[in-house]
């Protein structure tokens, strides 16, 4: 075999097995979604479930799966899809790869915009219940005061990138002072609240899919399918980005516009989510880490990737945190820190030391 055709069978080979990380996720995204309408505190069949998609099943059934879980579900694989893609872009456009929504400290920021908007312009109803602690009636109002409040915290990110010299380390640390900054505006708020308006703030920030609807489901896939086709759109702009500014440049990528446009449209993307569900962390840190130790770095794979996968683990997530202690609900954003954190951490241990970015 000639060397030509060894480096096409290569080439074959890896484009293979990237389709078919795709087609996996794919496949198990559908199989968890059944499996996270089917667990919860009532009990539902799958039975129940094939019998309600046809139209059939009992009136109780068809309530519980259409109007809670099914909405739950999809808003869960939305929500991860948005955070982890918004993490990938992050890290491809800043070089990064600590780069992410939270420890940049844009789902403070987004989170910070939310409560203002819930607090001070009335845009959601305090109560004091714990399964509902702020019934969101404004969500047009609260996802543009979280974008604001997350555009404000990535103009003062790429400010510092615009610093000569300015390392990976710097603007790390430059967004655990955003998030800080942010997070202190929170607790002002809560400072100045009552009694049930600081137990529903807190709770708002926890991370929980609780809230999610069919009305949060629209306006989210109206926001997130059009960033994910930006980002597959310029996923050839961000392979140039990886190996540097001057080879991006010298291929004619608009190296400037990329990245202000990139770090805009992940802060949307971030900020939806962050709006109707509150913080929920480590989603866009470690998500694409594990899809980039798999398939590699290679954009056109990775951002899709990291969009499924996404998916599926804050759909595994939800739903274990809605079974493990089940009537009990745990927000999803606890158990998201507790998994995402020592997996990072062994993702970094396990990590071999090469000049990745």
């Amino acid at each position: 075999m000639s060397d030509s055709q060894h480096i096409n069978h290569d080439y074959h080979k890896y484009i293979r097995k990237r389709k078919v990380f795709l087609l996996v996720s794919v496949l198990l995204l559908l199989a968890f979604a059944l499996v996270g309408i089917n667990y919860g505190a009532a009990e539902i069949t799958f039975q129940s479930i094939i019998d309600v998609m046809f139209g059939r099943g009992s009136e109780l059934s068809r309530q519980i799966i259409w109007n809670i879980r099914l909405p739950r579900v999809l808003s869960a694989i939305l929500a991860g899809m948005a955070l982890s893609v918004a993490g990938a872009a992050m890290q491809s456009i800043l070089r990064n790869p600590l780069g992410s929504p939270f420890t940049l400290g844009i789902s403070n920021a987004a989170a910070f915009g939310a409560a203002v908007a819930v607090v001070i312009f009335g845009a959601g109803t305090m109560r004091s219940s714990v399964s509902d602690a702020v019934l969101i009636n404004n969500p047009y109002l609260i996802s543009m005061c979280a974008f604001l409040a997350s555009l404000l915290a990535t103009l003062m990110i790429l400010l510092v990138s615009k610093i000569r010299g300015a390392s990976p380390e710097t603007m790390i640390l430059t967004g655990i002072m955003t998030g800080s900054l942010f997070m202190a505006g929170t607790t002002a708020l809560q400072f100045f609240a009552d009694d049930v308006e600081i137990s529903a703030i807190v709770f708002w920030t926890f991370g929980d899919l609780g809230r999610s609807g069919w009305r949060e489901f629209w306006v989210m896939l109206a926001v997130v399918v059009p960033t994910l086709l930006y980002f597959m759109y310029n996923r050839w702009n961000y392979n140039s980005l990886d190996v540097g500014d001057e080879t991006a440049i010298s291929l004619g990528v608009k190296v400037e516009r990329v990245r202000i446009w990139g770090m805009l449209i992940a802060s949307l993307s971030t900020a939806i989510a962050v709006s109707f569900f509150g913080i929920i962390a480590f989603v866009g840190l470690v998500v694409p880490h594990i899809v980039r130790s798999i398939i590699g770095p290679d954009e056109r794979f990775l951002i899709p990737a990291s969009a499924l996968f996404g998916g599926l683990f804050l759909l595994i997530s939800d739903t274990i945190a809605r079974s493990v202690i089940s009537p009990i609900v745990l927000p999803v954003g606890i158990l998201t820190s507790f998994i995402g954190a020592p997996l990072f951490l062994f993702l970094l241990i396990r990590r071999k030391r090469r000049q990745t970015w």
